[in-house]
């Protein structure tokens, strides 16, 4: 079959999680208020880094793009799965598919790549805190930020340009909650060879260059701290990358654990499920990695809603 798209295409079917009856209104009500936690959570934390001036730091800056990014990245699957679900309709079209990888592309890789540059941010924090400001000045970081949408906006769009260029059958169905790139890559029912061999290898050079970068800044910030002689200078400098440490290896290692388990059981049910994991609860949990043990954030929340206790639990 040539290549290009198939006329006679006009929509998929998404299967979701499970096809039990009984099991639509628990997965309905656990992923609504998921939703909804990583919506309002990751919303607070842009509200408490543009209303406080102590906060417009680079590092701050940068959260506030990460929540952003999270909040996209949800919206991007969760409100289709929810309202299919709630109508007991499956179908996406063919144009609202390729919407969603693209979007889903966009906003995935988003997360890695300012996990990246938050790791760069921590580095000359650590390392080199005289030069602080002036290396991370305005200027670098809003270049930073605008590469990182340059890059993922033209990786998303070689790989939806990609997807547009095979061909499949009408009325397809699809083993996932979403329109999953390597799902839908799989229903072609044209050659895949050269869309195979180009994702992989963009793939490879879109998750070297961060990881790269991820490795070595930590790894020039453990050298450094551990040239820092007090215990105490120690554990206040490691304590400022807790947070973004923590956010990288759940992002990362899960990433990995469902690709890696998906590529080795080929179940499209399992690694749909397991990709919920990075999906919906990395976003979720991110405001709380980053505020729960920050004293600055918990300080903002609190003068942003001028209520000191009504965020008094925090503090336990």
């Amino acid at each position: 079959m040539e290549s290009g798209n198939d006329t006679q295409i006009s929509k998929f079917l998404l299967l979701g999680l499970t096809e039990d009856p009984k099991l639509q209104p628990l997965i309905f009500g656990i992923f609504l208020s998921m939703y909804l936690i990583s919506v309002f959570g990751n919303l607070l934390i842009i509200l408490a880094v543009s209303s406080d001036s102590h906060l417009h730091t680079p590092m701050y800056c940068f959260l506030s793009n990460l929540s952003f990014v999270d909040i996209c990245f949800t919206s991007t699957t969760i409100p289709k799965m929810l309202w299919d679900i709630q109508t007991q309709c499956k179908v996406i079209t063919y144009e609202g598919c390729l919407t969603q990888i693209y979007f889903y592309i966009l906003f995935g890789g988003l997360d890695d790549l300012l996990l990246s540059v938050m790791a760069y941010d921590r580095f000359v924090a650590i390392c080199h805190p005289l030069h602080y400001m002036s290396a991370m000045n305005p200027g670098l970081y809003r270049l930073l930020v605008l590469l990182s949408w340059i890059m993922m906006a033209m990786y998303s769009l070689l790989h939806s340009l990609m997807v547009l260029r095979l061909s499949f059958c009408p009325d397809l169905e699809i083993p996932h909650f979403f329109c999953e790139l390597n799902q839908v890559v799989q229903l072609a029912s044209s050659d895949t060879f050269l869309h195979n061999l180009v994702m992989c290898f963009a793939a490879l050079l879109m998750s070297i260059g961060p990881f790269s970068g991820i490795l070595y800044s930590y790894s020039k910030i453990f050298a450094c701290i551990h040239g820092i002689s007090p215990a105490q200078g120690k554990y206040k400098a490691f304590s400022t990358c807790v947070p973004h440490l923590s956010a990288v290896l759940l992002f990362c290692c899960t990433v990995l654990g469902v690709y890696v388990s998906s590529s080795a059981t080929h179940n499209s049910h399992s690694s749909a499920i397991a990709s919920v994991m990075y999906t919906v609860i990395i976003p979720m949990l991110n405001p709380f990695i980053y505020s729960l043990r920050n004293k600055d954030i918990k300080s903002a929340l609190r003068r942003f809603y001028l209520m000191p206790g009504s965020l008094c639990f925090l503090d336990k």
